[in-house]
């Protein structure tokens, strides 16, 4: 499964003109498989992922907490999202109208932080 999606996945430049590879990529415990660490070594991606068992404390030295820790923001993102019930059950099925509900999901958050 990591397999497809890893290699479906395309990421644009900061100009978004040019695909580019990720410097990193950060995952849970769940993640730290040795497939998924040598596919993302092989193509060149710094994996970010501790190990099982380890605190994030206890982690080896070549570990980026800083870089795993960042994947917070992504996590809530995600998180605040699903707030929204027509993006998290999906009731739009075309492309075009299910990232139309995420635009309106994001002018009512800053609408209402406005207010605030």
């Amino acid at each position: 499964m990591f397999e497809d999606l890893w290699d479906s996945t395309e990421v644009l430049d900061q100009k978004r003109n040019y695909f580019v590879q990720p410097e990193a990529l950060a995952g849970d415990k769940a993640y730290y498989s040795g497939a998924i660490i040598s596919r993302l070594e092989a193509d060149g991606v710094d994996p970010v992922i501790p190990k099982i068992g380890k605190t994030i404390d206890d982690q080896d030295a070549n570990f980026d907490r800083e870089t795993y820790r960042r994947r917070n923001v992504v996590e809530r993102l995600v998180g605040w999202l699903k707030e929204s019930r027509r993006v998290f059950s999906r009731f739009e099925k075309t492309a075009v109208n299910f990232i139309a509900m995420i635009h309106a999901a994001c002018i009512r958050y800053y609408l209402a932080e406005l207010v605030l």
